[in-house]
């Protein structure tokens, strides 16, 4: 019985035992003390075991993030684009990230996490004041009946992030938070997930181009994403995301605007090995006749602009630093037409876009096609240090606009598990002769890093 005991406690599943199970663990161990400790099985490491379990249930868990940057900018910008204030130094408290965790009982959970510093929309836009902390996150998740998952609040609708098509903030489409209901439910091998939501800080295009025009740009967002897993190396899936904005931009001045975007994809994901795995994700919308008319978050226009039906794809590779030895590589290649209106800034430095700049920050509104190549190189050394390096380019295709060039590294000292130092170069190369309108030349930063986990 004293075996069974043992076994248990280390089979258990952290993430389904239940306080009732712990709880009958904890006694069982307790009456067999004396006949653990016969069997040489150490009945300390048990009882923590026991605790670190019973812990998760009950109690409220504070965590958090703090990242400082010192950045030295610099190059041929007037006003770099690398720092929060366009300055050539800049110190941020760029990333503050508080997150409260309660697990209520078996099947329910709260989350809450609550941003700061220079990310853009998690302080007071254009400041770096941590003074400032807004609710990045807050949802309650619970099961019902037919084991349908719920989750009520306001999270984040990124299906390319769900299934890993992605790394940093480089989404072809979506990662952006919403208010509202998400559903999900399994059948084996095939997942569903349905969202409704609503989204009032998506960019109205209207309120780019009326200068002048205080507009609500409110979107309600209906999703649906199909997945289908039949084992570890493979899974293919398809989904929807219908955004219908319902704001003051859709009826002014006294005119009916169409703004609403209706994004679809199917994407899928293949592991030769562990270390090797080929990716794929294609995007086409729909867009209202206004959202192309207008431009889209205020971007350059070049043209003429008639494409109403735009696609966007990517193509990657991911070879582990277990395959190489020395390091670990991805490559990406990704197109996209340039009314596209999704995320516009891929392969910007970092995760936030207060400091993004990036190789599409020259990527025109119209009718022509993008082309952008990454490749990310990571080296893990030893448990303290590591390094990267990046290389990326854009090819716009678009006459009086030359391709882009970015280039990347950065060396990272794990000093403590929960403090690290990382020292890193960043350029951005826009080209010498573009149109009036957009970034010319080199645009650069030292950047130095502390970054604490609590």
């Amino acid at each position: 019985m004293a075996s069974v005991v043992a076994r248990a406690l280390v089979a258990v599943d952290a993430e389904k035992a239940s306080k009732q199970d712990l709880e009958l663990l904890k006694k069982l161990v307790m009456e067999f003390k004396d006949e653990l400790d016969a069997l040489g099985v150490k009945v300390d490491k048990i009882d923590k075991r026991v605790a670190v379990l019973e812990d998760r249930l009950g109690g409220w868990k504070l965590s958090g993030q703090f990242w400082f940057d010192a950045n030295f900018a610099g190059g041929d910008q007037a006003n770099s684009a690398y720092t929060e204030g366009n300055d050539n130094t800049d110190f941020q408290k760029d990333r503050i990230r508080l997150t409260l965790q309660k697990q209520i009982s078996d099947t329910t959970s709260f989350y809450a996490q609550f941003r700061g510093g220079s990310e853009s929309s998690g302080g007071r836009p254009g400041h770096g004041d941590a003074g400032w902390l807004n609710l990045r996150q807050v949802y309650v998740d619970t099961v019902l009946p037919y084991g349908v998952g719920y989750r009520v609040g306001r999270f984040f609708l990124d299906f390319e992030g769900d299934h890993g098509l992605y790394i940093d903030n480089d989404a072809i489409f979506g990662d952006y938070r919403v208010d509202g209901f998400q559903f999900t439910k399994n059948w084996g091998a095939f997942a569903a997930k349905a969202v409704i939501g609503r989204n009032t800080d998506y960019g109205n295009p209207l309120g780019d181009y009326y200068e002048d025009a205080d507009l609500n740009d409110s979107y309600m967002n209906y999703a649906l994403d199909l997945t289908w897993q039949p084992n570890e190396k493979f899974f293919i899936g398809a989904n929807g995301v219908w955004m219908s904005e319902d704001g003051d931009g859709s009826t002014w001045n006294g005119m009916n605007h169409d703004l609403d975007i209706n994004t679809y994809s199917v994407y899928a994901s293949y592991s030769f090995t562990p270390a090797v795995t080929l990716q794929g994700t294609y995007y086409f919308q729909d867009l209202g006749s206004d959202v192309v008319r207008y431009g889209y978050l205020d971007r350059q226009t070049t043209g003429n602009v008639t494409e109403d039906s735009p696609q966007a794809w990517r193509a990657t590779l991911d070879l582990g630093q277990d395959l190489l030895k020395f390091t670990g590589i991805r490559f990406e290649y990704m197109q996209q037409d340039n009314t596209f209106a999704g995320v516009r800034d891929p392969y910007n430095f970092g995760v936030d876009s207060a400091k993004a700049a990036s190789i599409a920050d020259n990527m025109p509104w119209n009718d022509g096609t993008s082309k952008l190549f990454f490749i990310y190189a990571t080296q893990k050394w030893n448990d303290k240090w590591s390094s990267y390096l990046r290389y990326q380019q854009a090819d716009f295709d678009t006459d009086g606009l030359d391709d882009a060039k970015g280039y990347g590294a950065g060396v990272t000292y794990q000093y403590t598990p929960a403090v690290a130092f990382r020292l890193a170069y960043d350029q951005v190369d826009y080209g010498s002769d573009n149109l009036a309108g957009f970034k010319n030349d080199k645009d650069h930063v030292f950047q130095f890093r502390t970054a604490i986990n609590f």
